[in-house]
Protein backbone atom coordinates (compact mmCIF):
# COMPACT_ATOMS: atom_id res chain seq x y z
CA UNK A 1 0.00 0.00 0.00
CA UNK A 2 1.54 3.27 -1.24
CA UNK A 3 -0.09 5.69 1.28
CA UNK A 4 1.07 3.91 4.79
CA UNK A 5 -0.42 7.17 6.58
CA UNK A 6 -4.11 5.57 5.26
CA UNK A 7 -3.59 1.70 6.24
CA UNK A 8 -6.15 0.41 8.25
CA UNK A 9 -6.11 -2.83 10.44
CA UNK A 10 -7.90 -6.00 9.68
CA UNK A 11 -10.93 -5.35 12.04
CA UNK A 12 -11.68 -2.21 10.18
CA UNK A 13 -11.16 -3.91 7.07
CA UNK A 14 -13.59 -6.32 7.72
CA UNK A 15 -16.26 -4.07 9.43
CA UNK A 16 -16.05 -1.97 6.17
CA UNK A 17 -16.61 -5.36 4.12
CA UNK A 18 -19.47 -6.58 6.71
CA UNK A 19 -21.22 -3.11 6.17
CA UNK A 20 -21.27 -2.68 1.77
CA UNK A 21 -23.97 -2.30 -0.16
CA UNK A 22 -22.19 -4.25 -2.62
CA UNK A 23 -18.53 -5.39 -3.18
CA UNK A 24 -16.65 -5.85 -6.64
CA UNK A 25 -15.24 -9.15 -7.02
CA UNK A 26 -12.13 -9.43 -9.66
CA UNK A 27 -11.50 -12.07 -11.14
CA UNK A 28 -9.89 -13.61 -14.18
CA UNK A 29 -11.32 -15.18 -17.59
CA UNK A 30 -10.31 -18.50 -18.84
CA UNK A 31 -8.95 -16.01 -22.05
CA UNK A 32 -6.99 -14.29 -19.24
CA UNK A 33 -9.15 -11.01 -20.08
CA UNK A 34 -9.59 -8.92 -16.38
CA UNK A 35 -13.20 -8.70 -15.20
CA UNK A 36 -14.90 -7.13 -12.46
CA UNK A 37 -18.45 -7.71 -11.29
CA UNK A 38 -20.33 -6.07 -8.54
CA UNK A 39 -22.59 -8.42 -6.24
CA UNK A 40 -23.58 -8.38 -2.78
CA UNK A 41 -21.78 -10.80 -0.27
CA UNK A 42 -22.30 -11.81 3.61
CA UNK A 43 -18.72 -12.54 5.39
CA UNK A 44 -19.02 -14.90 8.62
CA UNK A 45 -15.42 -15.61 10.06
CA UNK A 46 -12.99 -15.94 7.28
CA UNK A 47 -15.49 -16.58 4.57
CA UNK A 48 -17.05 -14.42 2.33
CA UNK A 49 -20.33 -16.04 1.00
CA UNK A 50 -22.44 -14.51 -2.24
CA UNK A 51 -24.99 -16.24 -4.69
CA UNK A 52 -24.54 -16.65 -8.58
CA UNK A 53 -26.44 -18.08 -11.54
CA UNK A 54 -25.31 -21.51 -12.36
CA UNK A 55 -23.94 -20.40 -15.56
CA UNK A 56 -22.21 -17.67 -17.06
CA UNK A 57 -18.37 -15.86 -17.26
CA UNK A 58 -18.17 -15.54 -13.83
CA UNK A 59 -18.61 -19.05 -13.29
CA UNK A 60 -16.47 -20.22 -16.35
CA UNK A 61 -13.50 -17.63 -14.37
CA UNK A 62 -14.25 -19.04 -11.20
CA UNK A 63 -13.69 -22.59 -11.99
CA UNK A 64 -10.63 -22.04 -14.26
CA UNK A 65 -8.65 -19.35 -12.00
CA UNK A 66 -10.50 -19.36 -8.54
CA UNK A 67 -7.85 -16.84 -6.90
CA UNK A 68 -9.93 -13.40 -6.73
CA UNK A 69 -9.78 -9.69 -5.18
CA UNK A 70 -12.73 -8.13 -3.50
CA UNK A 71 -12.85 -4.71 -3.24
CA UNK A 72 -15.35 -3.38 -0.66
CA UNK A 73 -16.16 0.74 -0.10
CA UNK A 74 -17.84 1.81 2.80
CA UNK A 75 -19.01 5.46 3.85
CA UNK A 76 -17.90 8.29 1.70
CA UNK A 77 -18.58 11.45 1.62
CA UNK A 78 -17.09 14.35 -0.92
CA UNK A 79 -15.41 17.36 0.79
CA UNK A 80 -16.17 19.83 -2.04
CA UNK A 81 -13.89 22.75 -0.02
CA UNK A 82 -10.65 20.46 -0.21
CA UNK A 83 -11.17 18.66 -3.81
CA UNK A 84 -11.24 15.69 -2.11
CA UNK A 85 -13.39 12.38 -0.99
CA UNK A 86 -13.73 10.92 2.80
CA UNK A 87 -13.72 7.44 2.20
CA UNK A 88 -13.18 3.44 3.82
CA UNK A 89 -12.65 0.53 1.52
CA UNK A 90 -11.09 -2.97 1.78
CA UNK A 91 -9.79 -5.40 -0.18
CA UNK A 92 -9.90 -8.91 0.48
CA UNK A 93 -7.70 -11.70 -1.71
CA UNK A 94 -8.47 -15.42 -1.45
CA UNK A 95 -9.65 -18.42 -3.16
CA UNK A 96 -12.92 -18.94 -4.47
CA UNK A 97 -14.95 -22.27 -4.10
CA UNK A 98 -18.57 -23.33 -5.22
CA UNK A 99 -20.61 -24.61 -2.17
CA UNK A 100 -21.66 -27.80 -3.37
CA UNK A 101 -23.42 -28.98 -0.02
CA UNK A 102 -27.27 -28.59 0.51
CA UNK A 103 -27.26 -27.17 3.87
CA UNK A 104 -24.21 -25.03 3.46
CA UNK A 105 -25.94 -23.55 0.64
CA UNK A 106 -28.53 -22.68 2.34
CA UNK A 107 -27.04 -21.63 5.63
CA UNK A 108 -25.31 -19.17 2.59
CA UNK A 109 -28.52 -17.92 1.78
CA UNK A 110 -30.15 -17.51 5.09
CA UNK A 111 -27.26 -15.19 6.13
CA UNK A 112 -27.44 -12.77 2.65
CA UNK A 113 -30.69 -12.88 3.23
CA UNK A 114 -30.46 -11.38 7.20
CA UNK A 115 -28.08 -8.86 6.04
CA UNK A 116 -29.87 -7.53 2.88
CA UNK A 117 -33.12 -8.64 2.54
CA UNK A 118 -34.26 -9.36 6.47
CA UNK A 119 -37.70 -7.90 6.08
CA UNK A 120 -38.58 -10.85 3.68
CA UNK A 121 -37.00 -13.71 6.24
CA UNK A 122 -40.70 -14.69 6.21
CA UNK A 123 -40.95 -15.87 2.70
CA UNK A 124 -37.31 -17.20 2.86
CA UNK A 125 -38.33 -20.97 2.68
CA UNK A 126 -40.56 -20.82 -0.04
CA UNK A 127 -38.18 -19.21 -1.93
CA UNK A 128 -35.35 -21.63 -1.38
CA UNK A 129 -38.00 -24.20 -2.62
CA UNK A 130 -38.64 -22.18 -5.68
CA UNK A 131 -35.05 -21.57 -6.50
CA UNK A 132 -32.11 -23.34 -5.08
CA UNK A 133 -32.43 -25.80 -7.93
CA UNK A 134 -30.92 -22.80 -10.19
CA UNK A 135 -29.48 -20.98 -7.48
CA UNK A 136 -25.25 -21.46 -7.34
CA UNK A 137 -23.34 -20.12 -4.14
CA UNK A 138 -19.63 -19.47 -3.53
CA UNK A 139 -17.64 -18.71 -0.83
CA UNK A 140 -14.36 -16.86 -0.83
CA UNK A 141 -11.75 -18.54 1.89
CA UNK A 142 -10.08 -15.19 2.82
CA UNK A 143 -6.35 -15.38 2.76
CA UNK A 144 -5.37 -11.07 2.65
CA UNK A 145 -7.58 -8.34 4.18
CA UNK A 146 -6.16 -4.51 4.10
CA UNK A 147 -8.03 -1.53 4.85
CA UNK A 148 -7.77 1.80 3.69
CA UNK A 149 -9.27 5.40 5.57
CA UNK A 150 -9.31 8.96 4.48
CA UNK A 151 -10.94 10.81 7.38
CA UNK A 152 -10.95 14.30 8.82
CA UNK A 153 -11.76 15.24 11.89
CA UNK A 154 -14.20 17.98 13.53
CA UNK A 155 -11.17 20.29 13.15
CA UNK A 156 -10.63 19.54 9.12
CA UNK A 157 -7.38 17.82 10.38
CA UNK A 158 -6.92 14.54 8.52
CA UNK A 159 -7.01 11.34 11.15
CA UNK A 160 -4.13 9.34 9.82
CA UNK A 161 -1.94 6.20 10.88
CA UNK A 162 -5.40 4.64 12.21
CA UNK A 163 -6.17 7.89 14.44
CA UNK A 164 -9.64 7.16 15.32
CA UNK A 165 -10.79 10.75 17.20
Amino acid sequence: MRRIDREMDAAFAYSVADKCEYAVLGMTLPDMTPYCIPLTIVREGGLIYFHSAMQGQKTDALKKRPQVCLTCVGSTRIVQEKFTTEYESALLFGRAEEVLDRDEKIHALRLLCKRHTPDSLDTFDEAIRRSLHRTAVWKIHIEQVTGKRKQYDQNGMEMKCRRMK
